[in-house]
């Protein structure tokens, strides 16, 4: 009899154990809820989907996210159009009172020419051009005062080509400077000089009318199979060469390049602006020291 009793007792006290444990962990979980509604609600979200995801989890925003798709619309809207091409409409002719340059824009340049943004193969032969990245502003191309009696600057925008007007001039094109300072030449471009220093001409070719200097060299050298490098500088609206024969600027002393000249002058303007007229002696010389070496010498 009092071994019954005794478990009868052992059981009551188990079921009030179990009780009490159980009243302590609602409690526990009401003051964890209490204390993070956002932990209750996702709870609730659980529940009602029949899931057993984590209640602290939450999702993430894409509100800000672009779509996957991208229609014409939205990327005009957003970015812009990249078929954009440059208005070639900018670019007027310069008046004698313009802005002088820091020297004069003739093809043979100082140590800080800048490197081409892209390069636009013009045919076969290493005959090529490029363009710089240098803007231009829209009432001055640095050109210094044209000479009184000199023929103005055609801008390229406004040149007439008629190819039913033949023309003739002369052209030459001549590095016979390098000869005496082949000390300062550039290593491997030894071959490239000839013995007597010319490199074409003199020689009366045909061009169309309106044509200008630089149109006349770059078919010639071409047709010549004779090597030739430009690039348009957009600050003086002109092309610029760089390289004829395998010669480039700066390959005999710093001072070095490609210099022209037009009946005795050389133009303080771009080759691709002096509009050729007929009967007109073009000549190219490569000089090693800034146009003095030419009797040209550049401020």
């Amino acid at each position: 009899m009092k071994r019954k009793t005794k478990s009868i007792g052992l059981c009551l006290l188990l079921v009030l154990a179990l009780l009490f444990c159980s009243c302590q962990t609602s409690a526990v979980k009401e003051e964890q809820a209490s204390a993070d509604p956002t932990v209750t609600a996702a709870a609730k979200d659980s529940a009602d989907d029949g899931n057993t995801k984590d209640s602290s989890e939450v999702k993430e925003d894409n509100s800000d996210k672009e779509p996957e798709y991208i229609d014409e619309e939205y990327v005009d809207e957003h970015y812009g159009s990249d078929e954009e091409k440059e208005d070639l409409s900018k670019y007027k002719k310069k008046s004698s009172s313009s802005k002088k340059s820091d020297s004069k824009n003739s093809d043979s340049k100082n140590s800080d020419t800048e490197d081409a943004d892209g390069t636009e193969s013009n045919g076969t032969n290493g005959n090529e051009s490029t363009s710089s990245g240098e803007e231009a502003s829209a009432d001055n191309y640095y050109t210094d005062p044209i000479p009184e009696g000199k023929p103005d600057p055609v801008e390229p925008q406004d040149q007439t080509v008629d190819s039913s007007k033949q023309l003739t001039c002369t052209l030459y094109v001549e590095c016979s400077t390098i000869l005496n300072n082949m000390g300062d030449l550039t290593e491997g471009k030894a071959d490239w000089v000839p013995s007597n220093g010319v490199i074409y001409g003199p020689k009366t070719v045909t061009f169309s009318e309106g044509e200008s200097v630089y149109d006349i060299l770059q078919r010639e050298m071409k047709n010549n199979r004779i090597q030739m490098e430009s690039q348009f500088t957009a600050m003086y609206n002109s092309a610029y060469v760089q390289g004829i024969n395998n010669l480039y600027e700066k390959d005999c002393g710093q001072w070095s390049g490609w210099m022209y000249e037009v009946n005795g002058w050389y133009p303080n303007y771009g080759c691709s602006r002096y509009q050729v007229q007929d009967g007109d002696n073009i000549e190219w010389h490569y000089t090693c020291d800034l146009g003095r070496d030419l009797g040209a010498g550049m401020s």
